[in-house]
Order: structure tokens, then sequence, then C-alpha cells
């Protein structure tokens, strides 16, 4: 009987060591015991018959930093985390390789695959801030308002900030943020700390996402907190996965590509990312039931043109 069970213990032993091993590079926050990694690594390995590693970094741009610096020795071989702030760097990367992965998704790009969106707001409790910012000129101009929000340096929200403050402003970007600086109560590494310190009652309003209010919904069953509507309209983040060109398991990365567009994984997506699905299908009918917002069109620019806002930013302080 020891035999048999030795015997059985090191065949499960050598099935576990022969599985292949994706491993993906992401932020965070997806990869939190509130975020959704946990449920799609679960049920992503019920089908790949392999090991699924999610490796969490303090943000997007922290981890993208990462990749380029491992270069050809990263352990990656997917990232999940890459916005349409960060695309254009990453692609002049030479980093990432295209996709293969089939989808229902009408696509525009054959290295970038979109998992999630969602729409830059600042939110605030209001049972608190009972006269909230009407746009984003008034929130930069009023100094009553105690104000936080992201690092554009490290943080991908906060480099969608930057974007959105200077396609605003254009040439009057730098005096605007010495104008914010002087009632910002602190710039944070990352989402999770600034919006953990909005909760604790640090700040007015929060740099996040027009959804974030149904994360409350949900599991405080509370509408106090607002995404406030701004005149000029909001930036839209698209989220993407992407392969890393160096990656041994190329068809595996495909597959987990694919994975992220199945309904049940765009379910526990939105759910947990608190983002707008980018399928449809099967996900909380909240998100249909939110306020609209009116869209900013924006064309991200060079990164040399990043280079630049991220200094004039730096200077502000």
């Amino acid at each position: 009987m020891k035999l048999i069970l030795s015997s059985l213990a090191l065949l499960t032993a050598t099935a576990f060591a022969n599985q292949p091993t994706l491993t993906v590079y992401t932020y965070s926050s997806f990869a939190s015991e509130y975020g959704p990694a946990t449920k799609l690594e679960q049920n992503f390995e019920k089908e790949c018959n392999c090991d699924l590693k999610f490796m969490p970094f303090d943000n997007g741009v922290t981890m993208f930093n990462r990749v380029r610096l491992e270069g050809e020795k990263t352990k990656a071989d997917v990232v999940l985390g890459i916005d349409n702030f960060l695309q254009a760097e990453a692609e002049n990367s030479g980093l990432f390789t295209e996709f293969e992965a089939k989808t229902k998704l009408e696509m525009k790009d054959n290295i970038f695959f979109p998992y999630d969106t969602g729409s830059y707001a600042f939110i605030y409790d209001k049972e608190k801030l009972k006269n909230p910012p009407k746009s984003l000129k008034e929130l930069v101009e009023r100094q009553d308002l105690k104000i936080i929000y992201q690092d554009p340096r490290t943080s991908s929200v906060g480099r969608g900030f930057l974007m959105w403050v200077n396609q605003v402003y254009g040439d009057g970007a730098p005096t605007a943020w010495k104008t914010l600086s002087k009632h910002t109560v602190t710039v944070g590494k990352g989402w999770s700390e600034t919006y953990g310190a909005f909760l604790k009652g640090e700040s007015d309003l929060v740099l996040s996402y027009t959804t974030s209010p149904l994360y409350h919904k949900w599991h405080e069953n509370t509408d106090k907190y607002v995404a406030a509507p701004f005149e000029e309209g909001h930036l839209v983040q698209v989220e993407n996965a992407a392969i890393v060109k160096t990656t041994k398991q190329k068809a595996l990365a495909n597959q987990f590509l694919a994975f992220l567009h199945k309904p049940e994984s765009q379910h526990i997506i939105s759910y947990h990312n608190v983002m707008n699905p980018v399928l449809a299908e099967g996900v909380d009918p909240a998100f249909a039931e939110m306020p609209t917002y009116k869209t900013l069109e924006f064309t991200p620019p060079s990164n040399e043109t990043i280079q630049k806002w991220l200094s004039d930013w730096s200077k502000s302080w």
C-alpha cells in the first residue's frame, strides 16, 4: 500500500514538474487579494495544463521599466498592464511580439491586446464635499480643495493625468501644475496607496476612474462616493496585455490572451478590477446603468513630448 501511495506521489510530482510555466508580469492591485488574478489563475490552469504565475509590481510603469531593464533575460512571458498612454513607448522598445490569439473584438493593433478600459475621474464623498468641481480647470484653480493623485513617473494612472492636463491646458500646463501643487496633499507612487489615503480622509478628491463608485456599491452598499463629471471630458484608458518577444511559451501566451476575452474572464476582470469590460457579454449589468461621462478625444504624443511634459511637471514642485 505504501509503495502504491509513493508511486502515485511520484507520478503526481513528475506531472507537475513537466507542466510548462507561464509567467505574467502585472501591477499589484491586479494580483492583490481583491484583484482578478487569483480566479483567472484557477480557471486558466484548468484548461492549459500549465502553471500560471503572476508577478506583481507597484504599477504598470514600474512593471514596464523592469522588463526593459531585464531585456532578453526577463522571466516574463506576458506583461499585463501596458495602457494606451504607455503603448507607444512600449512598442518602440522592441520587447514585444505580435499575438495570434483569436477574439470576437475588432482589433486595431496586433501587439497590444486590450482586456479592460476605464475613464479617468476624480472621486469624492458627496456627504463631505457639497460643491465639487465641475471641470478640470476648476479642480486646478480652487485652492480650497485638497487633492491626491499619482506620480506620472511611476504610475500609469498618474501618466494618464499628465496627458489629461496637457490636453486641456496645452502650453499653459506648466503654470497649471504649479497652481495645482499648492493644494495637492500628496503625489503617491501608485493607485492603491493614494486611494487608500483618500478613504482615510486625507483629501477631498483623488484621481481614479468613473467606475470606482461601483466598488463601494458592491462591497459597502453605499452610493456616497461619486466620480465628478468634468466639462472638458475624460480621457479613456485602455489596458493591454502583450507577449514578450523572448518567450519560449508563445503558444501558451496566445492561449492566455484569448482566455482573457472569454465571458467569464471578462466578468472576473471587470468586477474585481472595477473597470469596463472590452466585451460586454456576461458582465455585471451595473456597468450599463452607470452615468455617462463625456470623452475627451486624445492622440498620444511622441516619447520626446512625454519626457518634456514630465520635466515640466517635476519643475512645479
